[in-house]
C-alpha cells in the first residue's frame, strides 16, 4: 500500500435510532444508523413495519376515488 493516502482505520462508535450502541472499526468515527441487529426484523423475528411518509395513506386516497 501507498503512504499517506489511506484514510484512518480505528474505532468507532455506531448510535441507532432504536438507542443501542456498540463499537466497530471504520474510517469513520462516529455513525448514526436506522436499524442494528438489536432491532432488525431479519434478526430478531419479528415483523414490523413502517411507513414513515405516510405513502401507504396517500396511495389509498389517491386511489380510493376510482374504485
Amino acid at each position: 500500500m501507498k503512504k499517506g493516502i489511506h484514510p484512518e482505520y480505528g474505532p468507532a462508535k455506531v448510535t441507532c435510532s432504536c438507542g443501542n450502541v456498540f463499537e466497530t472499526n471504520s474510517t469513520v468515527k462516529e455513525m448514526h444508523v436506522n436499524s442494528c441487529s438489536a432491532c432488525h426484523p431479519y434478526y430478531t423475528g419479528k415483523k414490523t413495519f413502517v411507513d414513515t411518509e405516510g405513502r401507504i395513506d396517500a396511495f389509498k386516497r389517491r386511489f380510493a376515488k376510482k374504485g
